[in-house]
């Protein structure tokens, strides 16, 4: 035995001294160990004889285990020798005529496995072949504090594992569970609550500890035993005596509260139910809330009381007769002044369950003909509570100003937590509109009106309730001028908060104002006000970066709504964003000043699309553009005659400044239309091609800096629609230059501009398309394979990604080609050697693919080369070779074999999308080919596939006719069919 206590030791050690390679010997000494016979008599003597915790804890560790697997292939003897031994240890029980077993004199964790141990023991055991065992440890209480501190312990572990619903628990443990429950009830449930008073009002003076730990084992029994135990007029009063005097302690007084949270808790009937809470008097412990907020036993009176009100208010729904409702509302309004109490003043775990319980009070007063001036009341004090509880913490102040990882934590922490307090503001603002509006309206005027000393906190809790309240607010409610928008949203945008320099205040400040955009809309003589509060240190000039850039954001967003009316302060505006434009401007860019590309892309839009109305007159409107446009182009100009000079120091800053410098370009060029550029202004057209010309030259200087590129590919997108085909000329350039050196990620974005080219232009962009089709081509078929991309182990690299992504682009840039009347570009003299590699990927892909979409996009091309290049049945052939490798290789391939495979699962909806598809390609070959399809077809493919003769005769008969939905049907049940035959093994050829 000294090898075990030994490897034991080693197993545990935590001096970090033991080798890992004695200690994993050791291990396997000790798993060696239990698989002996005899390991319940070596466990049971190592407790009883060992003074080690370590190992007393393996061996009841170990004897928890072998009763848990091995329990039905135990002998009888083995079984009662284990029951024997572990219920004396529990029960502080000799050994032999001079020895006590210690154990109950160790550490919590020894007795919790002991308690465990046992209780295992009553899972398999109790009542049929143990029934004694609950009734045997009461007798043992005589002998004192530890006996019955370990009688709670089992208790508490008979509630963790194997009674307590929280827990997801088997069908068999659910039936365990209510076996034991039913046999206590029957058997031992009274003995055991008498036991617990008469403990409790034995100790209550000398022993506090114990009397703690015997009502919290209690509390969790109360759930299911009989209530009337406990509701009577020996428990209740010594419950509320307990909680009530102050000379106690106050984990005990918690535990007391702790049980009367049970009893509140208590499923019954409603109407025992409301003479429960009725006998409770909980007025008694009104006051208790008000002692230091942050206590135990604060936090346990308030979960009381909160679970009171819960039930009280859960009465009054379920009760149909007056004089019961009206005993409920009356309990109700007695509690909830405590209960708004402690949310206002008090640490509480239970914050989220108060606030479901206050959504379900305003939904019931919803359901009320007439509130009284009591309920109003109340309404009015949840208003406050939501006050109270979204205020920041003033501690995270510093934290949340700075935005660190604490700050950013705490706020969206806070984010989440508020959602459902807002929730219940709006739900409050239908129900009580009144009392809503008058307290938001008192909310916003104390924070107007308040010193500098009034805390940032509460400010921004005041602009957070007006925004919330917003979110219950119609359109047309938000547009009227009377009432309480037409008194607050004034007051909003006159102010200037001596905290306005706080990030939190000055955010939602914006985003207030944003909110209520569509009252100043309507009411035009507060445009003035909303350009200040955007335009000053309130907003893009705020000296935090993070609420300037969404600053600019928020008023790009006002100058979108309002535009029409802001044609009398375009001068004004610009004035104002006069040195947020000129950081755009000039040469000596900082670091901290790249930082800010998110503000600068805004603040162009908005002024493009100031700009950019016809309302402007013409000379301003070019006056304007001009005087943006020609300083950053010039910029762009100087950058690129010096970049051969560039330093590797100067050179990433340099190129990061034409970055912004596009973006700004880009951004200001969303507010022109194509028809003012292109129709009725020319000369406004002829800037953006000057500057597209410039721009283009970015792809030639710096051809391999992907970033650029990608700018400079964003912005052509943007010139395609600003300019219409008047862009023309500048494709050819553009084209061959992002070409050069392009890497996968760049093709996509330029197959992705070839696509918005074709689908815009259609034919009119084919001689343009036949140019650059073949370099095209040419570069993507040498990178991507012509069948699947390795798979397994290793291959899911980021260049096989890229590849992958280049290939679905592909597929889509074929299929925009066929669909807009341009297939004619794979057969001009320099495209068409590429005609049969595309036509094999297209082919395999059509087939084998794993994304059912992409396999549906091959077909759908196949269908539109069909009809393009095939003349009607006896025609003459557009393409050599092309119909016979259609009724040859793509109809027997991708119409039937493919399909046979068991991957082609029918019940998938995207599967059935590309059924459909391949069923309407069969249609269309039939059309085109006639009897030349359907002959090769019938006669090659379905043999092979060993298609019964009949089933291929009505094939034939559904394809001649008129209904695709019928052959749609016939042909997944033909399918179905052979492959049940086949078992999915036909290759595709």
């Amino acid at each position: 035995m000294a090898d075990l206590e030994k490897a034991i030791l080693i197993v545990f050690d935590q001096s970090g001294t033991v080798h890992s390679e004695l200690k994993q010997k050791a291990t396997e000494y000790c798993e060696k160990i239990k698989d002996e016979q005899a390991i319940c008599s070596i466990c049971i003597e190592r407790i009883c004889f060992s003074n080690l915790y370590q190992v007393q804890f393996w061996c009841l560790q170990t004897l928890h285990e072998v009763v848990k697997v091995r329990y039905s292939s135990m002998s009888p003897d083995e079984r009662y020798l284990i029951r024997k031994s572990v219920f004396s240890i529990a029960c502080f029980g000799a050994i032999d005529d001079n020895n006590v077993v210690r154990v109950l004199e160790g550490p919590a964790f020894i007795k919790n496995k002991l308690a465990q141990v046992l209780v295992t023991l009553i899972y398999f055991e109790y009542p049929s072949i143990w029934s004694s065992v609950f009734v045997d440890f009461l007798s043992q209480l005589s002998k004192g504090a530890m006996v019955i501190d370990m009688f709670c312990r089992v208790l508490n572990a008979l509630d963790d594992e194997v009674i307590n619903v929280d827990y997801p628990r088997t069908p068999e443990e659910l039936s365990v569970a209510t076996r034991i429950k039913d046999a206590m009830r029957q058997q031992c449930v009274p003995q055991i609550v008498r036991a617990w008073y008469d403990i409790v009002s034995m100790y209550r003076n000398s022993d506090e500890e114990l009397c703690t730990t015997v009502l919290d084992a209690m509390r969790r029994f109360i759930a299911w035993i009989d209530i009337g135990l406990i509701v009577n007029d020996a428990f209740i009063p010594l419950l509320f005596d307990l909680v009530l005097v102050d000379g106690l302690c106050e984990q005990l007084r918690g535990a007391t509260a702790g049980c009367l949270t049970a009893v509140v808790s208590k499923r019954m009937e409603p109407q025992s139910k409301l003479s429960l809470l009725q006998s409770l008097q909980i007025r008694r412990v009104f006051g208790l809330v008000a002692k230091d907020s942050d206590s135990e036993l604060v936090s346990k009176v308030a979960a009381l009381l909160s679970g009171y009100a819960v039930e009280a208010l859960e009465c009054f729904k379920n009760l149909n007769s007056e004089d019961a409702k009206g005993v409920s509302m009356e309990l109700l309004n007695e509690v909830l002044p405590s209960v708004f109490y402690v949310m206002q003043h008090c640490e509480l775990e239970s914050t989220f369950s108060i606030v479901q319980f206050l959504l379900g009070y305003v939904a019931t007063m919803k359901t009320l003909s007439q509130l009284r001036e009591t309920q109003l009341h109340h309404l009015g004090q949840i208003l406050e509570v939501i006050r109270t509880e979204i205020r920041y913490d003033p501690m995270y102040r510093d934290n949340l100003d700075t935005l660190d990882k604490i700050g950013k934590e705490e706020e969206d922490r806070m984010v989440e937590f508020r959602k459902d307090l807002f929730v219940l503001l709006c739900n409050v603002g239908r129900v009580a509109p009144d009392v809503c509006q008058i307290f938001i309206r008192n909310s916003l005027a104390a924070s107007v009106a308040s010193s500098s000393d009034w805390n940032v906190e509460e400010v921004e809790a005041a602009l957070s309730l007006f925004y919330a309240f917003g979110e219950s607010m119609n359109g047309e409610a938000m547009k009227t001028s009377s009432g309480l928008l037409g008194e607050l949203v004034p007051m909003l945008l006159s102010t200037r908060f001596p905290c306005h320099s706080n990030r939190l205040v000055a955010l939602v400040y914006l985003e207030t104002v944003t909110r209520y955009m569509k009252f100043v809309q309507e009411n035009s003589q507060y445009i003035h006000m909303v350009l200040a509060a955007f335009l000053d240190e309130r907003g893009i000039h705020h000296p935090n970066v993070n609420v300037s850039r969404r600053a600019s954001y928020l008023f790009m967003k006002a100058v979108r709504l309002l535009k029409l009316k802001l044609v009398p302060f375009i001068e004004n505006i610009l004035q104002s964003l006069q040195d947020r434009v000129a950081g755009f401007t000039s040469m000596d860019y900082t670091s901290k000043d790249l930082s800010a590309s998110e503000d600068g892309s805004h603040i162009f839009e908005a002024i493009g699309v100031l700009i950019g109305m016809e309302d402007v007159a013409p000379a301003k409107q070019s006056d304007y553009l001009s005087s943006l446009l020609t300083p950053l182009c010039q910029q762009v100009e100087a950058l690129l005659m010096n970049a051969k000079v560039l330093t590797p120091e100067e050179a990433p800053q340099k190129i990061a400044n034409i970055q912004q410098i596009i973006v700004a370009i880009n951004s200001l060029s969303k507010g022109f239309s194509e028809r003012l550029v292109t129709t009725s202004r020319p000369a406004i057209g002829l800037m953006f091609k000057q500057t597209l010309d410039v721009l283009l030259q970015v792809l030639v200087v710096f051809p391999n800096i992907e970033p650029l590129r990608s700018k400079v590919t964003s912005f052509i997108h943007r010139m395609v629609e600003t300019l219409g085909a008047s862009v023309f000329p500048f494709l050819p350039k553009a084209l061959e230059q992002l070409l050069v050196d392009s890497q996968p990620k760049e093709l996509v974005g330029l197959l992705v501009l070839l696509n918005q080219l074709i689908c815009k232009f259609n034919t009119l962009f084919s001689d343009i398309l036949d140019e650059v089709f073949p370099a095209i081509a040419g570069r993507i078929l040498n990178i991507i394979p012509i069948d699947a991309f390795p798979s397994g182990p290793g291959t899911n690299t980021e260049e096989n990604r890229e590849l992958q992504e280049v290939q679905r682009t592909l597929y889509t840039f074929l299929h925009v080609i066929t669909t807009h009347d341009l297939s004619s570009v794979f057969l001009s003299p320099k495209s068409r050697s590429y005609l049969q590699p595309i036509m094999q990927l297209l082919l395999f892909t059509s087939c084998k693919h794993k994304d059912i979409l992409v396999r549906k996009v091959c077909v759908q091309i196949f269908i539109r080369l069909i009809k393009d290049w095939c003349a009607m049945p006896n025609g003459e052939e557009k393409v050599l070779g092309f119909q016979s490798f259609i009724i040859e290789t793509f109809a027997t391939n991708c119409c039937l074999y493919s399909l046979l495979d068991n991957s082609f699962e029918f019940r998938d909806a995207n599967t059935l999308v590309l059924f459909g598809e391949i069923v309407l390609a069969q249609k269309v070959m039939y059309e085109k080919f006639g009897n030349d399809f359907l002959v090769h077809f019938v006669s090659k493919g379905f043999p092979a596939a060993h298609c019964p003769q009949d089933l291929a005769e009505k094939y034939c008969q559904q394809l001649q006719g008129s209904d695709i939905k019928a052959l749609k049907s016939f042909y997944q049940s033909l399918i179905e069919n052979l492959r049940r035959q086949q078992n999915g093994n036909l290759p595709v050829r």
